[in-house]
């Protein structure tokens, strides 16, 4: 069971205004950069479903964050169907993000009042998500989608709609401005924020420090271009 509710991870998501967004098959590395992301400012994490046993790998990582960082709100990406959405929720994610729309997955994410961010492309699949009660849709990939002026485009007609881009998002003053400009709810950030390179490394010092100049960044931008939710 999900340990906090839609409503905190969604306030939480609009004051962070940033979500790491990562997998490892390793436990071990995963715990690593979980902790230097807490120690970073983070308290919102998405665990991709990628990989053979990646629930496995979540399930340990979610029993650790609860032990030795209980604020922070762990849920899990790359989801694409109800089944797998039960799954994850079995095992105490506290959200679930899709990188598609699918009806069913609000079924049962709302018959347990887990936040769902369905992947949307089109104002006609964001409209439909929000009829399925989605708080917050995620666009998909969001520079290939159309980018900030997507977002801005989207919200002239849909003014209440709250929108998380993944996808051509990078931790950049420039970057960030433009998606927090354009009205995003928050960014999700892979690779651009934990960098591959200093994981082989085992640089995880500086992957902390990288992400504390990136959230601090995003609040700043989120002070400067509130949303309400």
């Amino acid at each position: 069971m999900a340990r906090f509710t839609r409503i905190q991870v969604a306030t939480k998501m609009a004051e962070s205004g940033m979500i790491p967004v990562f997998f490892n098959r390793d436990v071990e590395t995963c715990k690593k950069v979980l902790e230097a992301s807490y120690k970073g400012g983070i308290r919102l994490f998405e665990f991709t479903n990628r990989g053979d046993y990646a629930h496995t790998v979540f399930e340990e990582l979610n029993r650790f964050a609860e032990k030795e960082f209980p604020e922070m709100i762990l849920g899990t990406g790359s989801v694409i169907d109800a089944p797998t959405a039960v799954l994850y929720m079995q095992l105490g994610s506290n959200f679930i993000v899709s990188p598609l729309l699918n009806e069913e997955m609000a079924y049962v994410c709302n018959r347990r009042k887990v936040l769902w961010s369905p992947g949307c492309g089109s104002a006609s699949e964001i409209s439909k998500a929000e009829m399925l009660g989605a708080e917050i849709v995620k666009i998909f990939p969001g520079a290939q989608v159309g980018g900030p002026k997507f977002v801005a485009a989207v919200k002239g007609p849909m003014p209440w709609t709250q929108i998380m881009p993944t996808g051509g998002v990078d931790p950049s003053e420039a970057n960030l401005t433009e998606w927090f400009k354009a009205g995003v709810i928050c960014c999700g950030m892979g690779s651009q924020l934990i960098k591959s390179d200093l994981i082989k490394a085992g640089n995880y010092k500086q992957i902390e420090e990288d992400i504390k100049t990136a959230i601090e960044l995003a609040k700043r931008l989120r002070a400067q271009y509130p949303v309400k939710l």
